[in-house]
Formats: structure tokens, C-alpha cells, sequence
């Protein structure tokens, strides 16, 4: 699966940056209406990836489109039911089909589909700059891998390139370097722990604030567990101690602490918590130039208020590769990817509005799982929100969000 530099093509139909799920969709999805695509990406795989892993419905439709589904819920754990822990203790399971698998496993499925669909995929392999013609319009891209460099030219570029910017400066796209938050994760195996922790757990409270920790079980008796802010400003999260964060996160959520401090960190080099930045709501980025498309995390398709960009990801590549294909024109493909992807704003700023409420007025929570276990109205809203079947379009605040949510007038 992995080609090395001197097999790399002059040319190609749709070259995608990025092999994760929103590149993996993007290529996969224009190899499987024939068209000639490179996919590269800066590690070999199958290879590891700071995340939460949790898969919700957003991610699993997406899977499916792909095909790779019942791959996926082969490997997977599932869960029925998100948990919301709030800090005076409260809790609320909130049910929807969820599941966690490891992204280094997820990563390499998505992959491996977009390749046995007719992707050439070519990694170790990093961007380092768009060709551009006279005009200004992208016709490849310059990429190296060590001391060697190539380029290749193509009808389109997609960069899929995460939430790191280098690749959209280096393209001209780049809106806002500082991500728009920073989360750490680790893997713990404990035993006693599987029967307590089924389900995914997210964890407010105000030492947390403006963040949350989380819970997830992977299966095998592994947890994901970390903690993380999702900001969404423009100040970014540089100044935030992570590592102080969890402190806080284990010594106040007892199932935290005694996951860890009977649990063995699972790591296979160097530390066992990583960290990694979070590019949220559709910003710090544009998503289009001539002979470009941004998409997936690079675009900002992480939601603010849980962290959980996976499915988004996915979402936002299939649209990049649905506009090329709907179209031979440049700007009519250009104005149509933009629109489909403008299209979900509303879903991120209503997570941005929770985020506003939740995240960093942590209280707020106690007050939601409070009415919540008094209305299964409000469960199934809550439900609806993971689901994206209920969205409160018309709000524009976090007080909106709240009002719909608990029926004030």
C-alpha cells in the first residue's frame, strides 16, 4: 500500500493530500468513478493518530457510504449511549449508536478501501508546495521525501492535510495558524475496569473549563482516556497546560483515577500521552483556491463542543470529490464544493453555541442533566443533537441553545 517516491507519477487526474478519513474518502469516492488518483500522505501506514477515536452517527454513515462499515463494527467496540457526567456528579445517558475503534486501525481500513478502489497510494511522501501556471492556477505539487523531490502535475489537488497548517500556507490558504484547540490522549488496559465503563463518558467541570475529560472503551479491556479545549477563537489553545488538565481530570472523576492507577498505559514508544492541536466550526482556513480544495480537519470540520471530527471529515471529503466529479469547470466546481460545505455551518455553530454554554460555563451542564432526567422529551432532543435530526438552526446564542433545549420561552 505504501509506494516510495520513485514509483511517483508525473501526472494525475486528482492528487489527495492526506490519507486520513477525509483524504481515504476523497479518494476513494473519485477512484471508484474511475479517475486517475494519487494519494499520499507524510507517514507510512498503518500509523498512529492522537484522537478520541469515538465514532458517532455522523462517522458511521459515513463508513457506510464508504463500505467499510461492518469492517469497521467487526473491530469496533460498540456503545448505545453517550454519557454526560456534570460536575456536581449528575449524569444522563444519552442513546444513540456510537462505537470507538483506534484511529491507527480505523485510519488504515478507510485507506485500504480508497487503494483497493484504485487509489495508488505513495507514503512516506510530504507536500511542500503547489505548482501553479502562469495564471495562478494549482497543476500539481512539489513533494519530497528525504533528501529526494518530485513533482506532479494534476487536474486537481485536495489537501487533506489535518489540523497542522503547513500545508495550507504553504498553498496560500491558510486564514488563522493557531489551532482553535489542543487535546492529549493515552491508552490504559485495566480488566476491572470493563465491566464499570461501557459506555463513552464526557466529563465536565469547572477545573476542566473551558474543557472536558473523556472516558472511551475500545474493547480488549483498553480505554481511550484523555482530556481537551476546544476553544474556538482566535486565540487559540497554546497556553494551556494539558498535562495539569488530566491532573485535575483524575483526581476529580474517580473512575479516572482508578483507571489509571490500576490500569497498564498501553504506548509503544516514547510517552504514553500525546497530544495534538484541533482545528474547529469550518474556520482558519479557506476551502477553496483555483485547482485546490481544502477538506477534513485542515478545513476546520472538528465540532467545537465534543472535539469529534471524524465524521465530518469523511463528510467534507466525499463532498470535494462529488463537486469534481459534477463538473469539468473550475469555478463551478470550486462554488459547488464551498456551498455543500457551507451548507453544514449551522450544525457547527450549534455545537460552538454548546460549547459556549457547557465548555467554559461548566454549571450549565448540572442544569441540563437536571432537566433532562425529568423529560425523556429532552433525552430524545439530546439524542437528535448526536444525531443531527434536531438542530436548533434559528439559534444564535448558547442561551438560544438552552432555551430550545429546556422549552423556555
Amino acid at each position: 500500500m505504501n509506494l516510495g517516491i520513485d514509483l511517483l507519477p508525473q501526472r494525475c487526474e486528482v492528487l489527495v493530500v492526506g490519507a486520513g478519513p477525509a483524504g481515504s474518502a476523497t479518494a476513494q469516492w473519485l477512484a471508484r468513478a474511475g479517475r486517475d488518483v494519487v494519494l499520499i500522505d507524510q507517514h507510512a501506514f498503518p500509523r498512529d493518530k492522537v484522537c478520541g477515536d469515538g465514532l458517532i452517527p455522523d462517522a458511521l454513515q459515513a463508513l457506510a457510504r464508504l463500505g467499510v462499515l461492518e469492517q469497521v463494527m467487526a473491530e469496533a467496540q460498540a456503545s448505545t449511549a453517550l454519557a454526560c457526567i456534570a460536575p456536581r456528579g449528575g449524569r444522563i445517558d444519552v442513546p444513540a449508536a456510537l462505537a470507538v475503534l483506534p484511529r491507527k486501525r480505523l485510519d488504515e481500513i478507510v485507506c485500504r478501501a480508497a487503494v483497493a478502489a484504485g487509489a495508488r497510494m505513495y507514503a512516506p511522501l510530504q507536500f511542500v508546495a503547489p505548482l501553479r501556471d502562469a495564471g495562478g492556477r494549482c497543476v500539481g505539487a512539489s513533494l519530497k521525501h528525504g533528501d529526494a523531490q518530485r513533482e506532479i502535475r494534476a487536474t486537481w489537488v485536495v489537501l487533506a492535510t489535518g489540523a497542522q497548517p503547513q500545508a495550507t500556507i504553504a498553498a496560500g490558504l491558510c486564514e488563522r495558524r493557531a489551532p482553535s484547540g489542543i487535546a492529549m490522549r493515552g491508552y490504559v488496559k485495566n480488566a476491572a475496569m470493563a465491566s464499570r465503563v461501557t459506555r463513552l463518558e464526557v466529563v465536565w467541570h469547572k477545573r476542566l473549563a473551558p474543557g472536558y475529560g473523556w472516558i472511551f472503551p475500545c474493547g480488549g479491556d483498553v480505554f481511550n482516556i484523555g482530556v481537551g479545549v476546544a476553544q474556538g477563537d482566535h486565540r487559540g489553545a497554546s497556553h494551556l497546560n494539558l498535562h495539569t488538565a488530566f491532573a485535575a481530570f483524575r483526581s476529580l472523576y474517580a473512575p479516572a483515577r482508578e483507571l489509571v492507577e490500576s490500569g497498564q498505559w498501553q504506548a509503544e514508544a516514547g510517552e504514553p500521552m500525546k497530544g495534538a492541536p484541533l482545528r474547529c466550526s469550518l474556520g482558519g482556513a479557506r476551502l477553496e483556491a483555483p485547482g485546490l480544495l481544502v477538506t477534513g480537519e485542515a478545513a476546520g470540520s472538528t465540532y467545537a463542543l465534543t472535539g469529534e471530527g471524524i465524521g465530518k471529515a469523511m463528510e467534507t471529503g466525499l463532498h470535494a470529490a462529488e463537486a469534481i466529479l459534477a463538473s469539468n469547470d473550475d469555478g463551478a466546481v470550486r462554488a459547488d464544493y464551498a456551498a455543500r460545505v457551507l451548507a453544514l455551518k449551522p450544525r457547527f455553530d450549534m455545537y460552538a453555541q454548546a460549547h459556549a454554554a457547557l465548555n467554559a460555563h461548566p454549571w450549565t451542564l448540572d442544569l441540563l442533566v437536571w432537566s433532562a432526567r425529568r423529560s425523556p422529551r429532552r433525552v430524545r432532543r439530546m439524542t437528535g443533537v448526536l444525531e443531527e435530526s434536531y438542530l436548533p438552526v434559528d439559534a444564535v446564542t448558547a442561551r438560544g441553545v438552552l432555551r430550545r433545549l429546556f422549552d423556555w420561552r
